[in-house]
Parts: C-alpha cells; sequence; structure tokens
C-alpha cells in the first residue's frame, strides 16, 4: 500500500494495511546512524523502509538581510530573514539563543509587512517542476506548509515576552499580524494549486503551550488564534484536502476547541510536557488524527520503547485515524539499531492483518 493511501485511510477513520511510521530525525542523528552503518548519501526513510511524504513551503518573510555578526570557534550571531538577532552554538543539534527582535511594536511592524509581499519567487517553482511528478507516482502524502500564528510571531518575529504583553495591550496589532501571515500564506498556496500542483492537506506549527500548560487561556485562544486556524481549515476544507496542527507543549485545555475548528489531525501530543493520547483517542478518536504521542525521552532505552509502544499503539490505531512518530522529533541520543527495533515492532503491533 503507498503511504498516500495510508494516511487517507486515516484521515478517513478507517484501518489500512499498518500504522503510517514518519519522524524528523535530528541532523546529528542522521550523522550517528551512517556512523554506525547506514549508507551516506541514502535516505533514512527508504533505509527503514518508512512512509513517504513531502513539503512544498513558501517564503512569506520581511526578507530582511541575513548576515553574519559575530563568528567563534563555539558560537555564530547572525541576523535572519524575520529580523531576529540570534546566537547559533556550534555543538551538534543545539537550539539558538535570541538576543533582539527588530519587530516589536506597531511602526516596526508596519515596516515589516510592507516588505511581506507576493513577489513569484517566494514559490519554489523550480523545486516543484523537478520534483512533483515523481513525489505522485511514488503515492507519497504531499503537504502545503503554511506558517502563521502565534508559534512564528513569539519564535521569529516579535519573541515570547513582547508578544505575550501585545496580546493584552494591542490585541489589534497581533491579530493583523495573524491575518498578514495566514493571507500571504493562501495567496502564494493558491497560486500553486492553481498551476497544479496539488497537495493533500495543509499543515502548520503553531506551539502554544510548554510543559504542564499553555501559554494562554482557552479564551484568549478562542478571541486571539481561533479565527485564524479556523480560517486556514476552511481553506484546505474547500479543496476537498485536510487541514493538520502541529502544537508543542502541554495543549489539552485547548483541545476542545481545536477540534471545534474543524481541524482533522494534530500533533506531536507531546507526553514529556503533559499531553495524553490515549485519553485523547477516548474523546476525539473520531474526530481527531491523532499524529505522535510516543515519549522520545525513551527512545535511547530499547526494552523501555518497545514497551511503550506495545502499550500504546494497539490502543491510538483503534478504527484508524493514528499516525506514528515520537512525540517530537529523534534526538540524536537513538542509536540506528534502536531505531531500526522501534520501525519493526510499530509495523508488528501496528498491523491490521
Amino acid at each position: 500500500m503507498f503511504t498516500k493511501e495510508r494516511f487517507t485511510r486515516m484521515y478517513e477513520h478507517r484501518e489500512a494495511d499498518r500504522v503510517p511510521i514518519i519522524d524528523s530525525p535530528w541532523a546529528g542523528t542522521i550523522r550517528r546512524w551512517q556512523r554506525e552503518g547506514m549508507p551516506v548519501g541514502m535516505d533514512w526513510v527508504d533505509y527503514f523502509d518508512t512512509d513517504k511524504i513531502a513539503g512544498i513551503g513558501v517564503d512569506i518573510t520581511p526578507r530582511y538581510e541575513e548576515k553574519v555578526l559575530e563568528d567563534t570557534d563555539r558560537y555564530q550571531i547572525v541576523t535572519s530573514n524575520w529580523g531576529v538577532t540570534m546566537k547559533h552554538f556550534k555543538e551538534e543539534d543545539s537550539s539558538p539563543e535570541f538576543l533582539d527582535f527588530k519587530v516589536v511594536d506597531e511602526a516596526s511592524w508596519a515596516e515589516a509587512k510592507a516588505r511581506m509581499t507576493l513577489d513569484d519567487d517566494r514559490i519554489p517553482w523550480d523545486m516543484l517542476k523537478k520534483n512533483y511528478d515523481r513525489w505522485v507516482a511514488e503515492g507519497r502524502w504531499i503537504i502545503g506548509n503554511f506558517w502563521f500564528g502565534f508559534d512564528v510571531t513569539h519564535s521569529w518575529m516579535m519573541g515570547t515576552e513582547n508578544l505575550l504583553m501585545a496580546m493584552i495591550d494591542e490585541p489589534e496589532l497581533v491579530q493583523d499580524m495573524f491575518a498578514t501571515y495566514l493571507d500571504r500564506c493562501m495567496k502564494l498556496f493558491e497560486r500553486i494549486w492553481d498551476a497544479g500542483y496539488h497537495f493533500d492537506e495543509v499543515h502548520w506549527p503553531d506551539d502554544m503551550g510548554y510543559k504542564g500548560t499553555t501559554f494562554f487561556s482557552p479564551a484568549t485562544y478562542r478571541q486571539m488564534v481561533q479565527p485564524f486556524h479556523k480560517a486556514a481549515v476552511d481553506w484546505a476544507h474547500n479543496k476537498g484536502i485536510y487541514a493538520r496542527l502541529h502544537s508543542c507543549g502541554n495543549i489539552m485545555s485547548l483541545v476542545p476547541d481545536i477540534v471545534a475548528t474543524g481541524m482533522d489531525a494534530l500533533n506531536p501530543l507531546e507526553v514529556k510536557a503533559g499531553m495524553d493520547a490515549i485519553k485523547l483517542k477516548k474523546e476525539y478518536g473520531d474526530k481527531l488524527v491523532l499524529h505522535g504521542g510516543i515519549n522520545a525521552v525513551l527512545w535511547d532505552d530499547a526494552d523501555a520503547i518497545i514497551a511503550e509502544i506495545d502499550r500504546v499503539v494497539p490502543i491510538l490505531k483503534e478504527n484508524g485515524g493514528f499516525i506514528f512518530s515520537s512525540d517530537h522529533s529523534i534526538p540524536n541520543s537513538v542509536s540506528l539499531d534502536n531505531f531500526r527495533k522501534i520501525v519493526a515492532e510499530v509495523k508488528r503491533v501496528g498491523s491490521y492483518d
């Protein structure tokens, strides 16, 4: 069974041959696997025989100048096309430190917004011409990657503290930012769709939680964020495709409202932050495809992760509606042998035969 059929059945809440298996290994994880025997240059998806997906992205940034401000043996300080100054550490798979933000108020946002044009070179036409027909022939699940909402604003444009304060003090400014991101995504992807490059779902990251709780209340979600999520869901459904939301952290309190938008799927169901995938399956399994929910903290312990797969996957796979992956990504603590065992076990317990 091709990946596209497998995914389609999950979204229709029907059984397939087995649950789909996808994930996101860190760059350091790929290097480790190559040191441990995976051929250099080989796609890890082909090596482990997991599911094949493809993504289409567009550039909605203000296209501020990207430059290196400082370069040392340990780190590099750079400016991004979002107008953010950040420190990138050179240790393997480290997270950047955000130092400064160009967009912090109404005036600086007006400048950034004017730079967020709809030029045709914001669409990766050459990449689509080169790869799209092959994706279709291989039966890949093709994803249109939107980016809008709280996550892009606090992470890449304005900063967490600045945004949370603005959500209280300047809600109109924040809503204009959210609306602008979404508008640019919709218009650029409309062009892609009209050119004949169709995709199976729209997906966007909007991290709204952290360990234990959310950045804001359900009431704030309904007022500030939900209208834009609903607009994206409606845009997808009007094209006969699906909508999938990625939100890290514990967003259990937001799930009823997320479901109310008509959202088709949710990931990564971050167990270590407090998400309960089994509870979600029992309460929303007929409405929401659950993607993830397998604690990445356990993946470096073969016995522990196999036991967790055996406990969780048989429940989550019931009546379709489940896509297997970690509850975020695959860290470089996971060996080639461990991941090989993980894939084999998921194919065994995730089978519908």
